[in-house]
């Protein structure tokens, strides 16, 4: 089994500085991370690693500077490391983003098929939620997103069973392999790397593949020339200025009428409104 899992390295979202001009995020100096909603995905990729005996290759791509994410995946267990690299990838979006990540698990999978492709459910710095699909959809590969539980794994007939959260419930979906995972947070906790996956990492060579090597089929649809979409304004909210009002009151029936007279006080039509209502549902009860 080889399982490939796509992680990123983002800013530190304490830290985020936009460009005033580009309206991109500006990523020098600042302190980075490993997105965490990529860390679920490496850990169940990770856990498959323990099931299966499964392969797991990380992949990223960014500045050279990303090499450090790799290396921290590989400190938790990973099996191998590429980063993709090149200044055409420069201010990609998701559209550019999902073409060269898509085109690297493509090359990937020339050398070892790939059964399993995870993503992060999306990330801290951009949020979108659109590149795992995106990914999915480009290499022709079934999607699983929102994923809560990996339940079986069938290698013989390469079938896999999952629960996916969706509103007002648990879906359990089945399908087949190779398939393409985005793993919802809080499913699992990372687990610690060992001493000796510490020092692996530390003398690893990571693969570096620019736009070419990673078999990208036209480099124009990548960084800012590929990429469609346009960050208009990028602003922190104003903050409030409403102030919180204090209920008090010696009893809880204090307390609550003193709530509710706060709430009328501050919207003079709720209480005619309400007694309307109120007066056409016992209308209605007694007819």
């Amino acid at each position: 089994m080889h399982v490939v899992v796509c992680i990123k390295q983002v800013p530190d979202s304490a830290q985020i500085r936009v460009h005033p001009v580009t309206n991109t995020i500006m990523r020098q100096g600042v302190p980075t991370i490993i997105n965490p909603f990529d860390l679920f995905s490496l850990e169940e990729a990770l856990r498959l690693k323990d099931q299966f005996g499964a392969k797991v290759t990380v992949l990223t791509m960014g500045p050279k500077m990303a090499d450090q994410a790799l290396r921290k995946a590989l400190t938790f267990g990973a099996d191998e490391a590429i980063l993709l690299t090149d200044r055409a990838f420069a201010g990609s979006d998701t559209l550019a983003t999902s073409l060269a990540i898509s085109s690297a698990i493509a090359k990937i999978g020339e050398k070892e098929p790939i059964d399993i492709v995870f993503c992060g459910k999306q990330t801290i710095d951009g949020d979108t939620a659109q590149v795992g699909p995106g990914i999915a959809t480009r290499l022709g590969l079934q999607q699983l997103t929102y994923v809560s539980k990996i339940v079986s794994i069938d290698r013989d007939a390469k079938e896999i069973v999952v629960h996916r959260r969706a509103e007002g419930g648990v879906q359990v979906l089945k399908t087949s392999l190779p398939c393409l995972i985005t793993m919802l947070e809080d499913t699992n906790h990372i687990r610690f790397g060992t001493m000796a996956d510490a020092f692996r990492a530390a003398r690893y060579q990571i693969t570096e593949w620019s736009a070419t090597d990673a078999g990208v089929p036209d480099i124009g649809q990548c960084g800012l020339r590929g990429s469609p979409t346009v960050v208009k304004k990028v602003f922190a909210p104003s903050a409030r200025t409403d102030k919180a009002v204090p209920i008090t009151g010696e009893t809880p029936k204090a307390i609550s009428d003193s709530l509710v007279e706060t709430v009328f006080s501050a919207h003079p039509g709720l209480q005619e409104d309400l007694q309307t209502q109120v007066a056409a549902i016992s209308q209605g009860a007694s007819s």
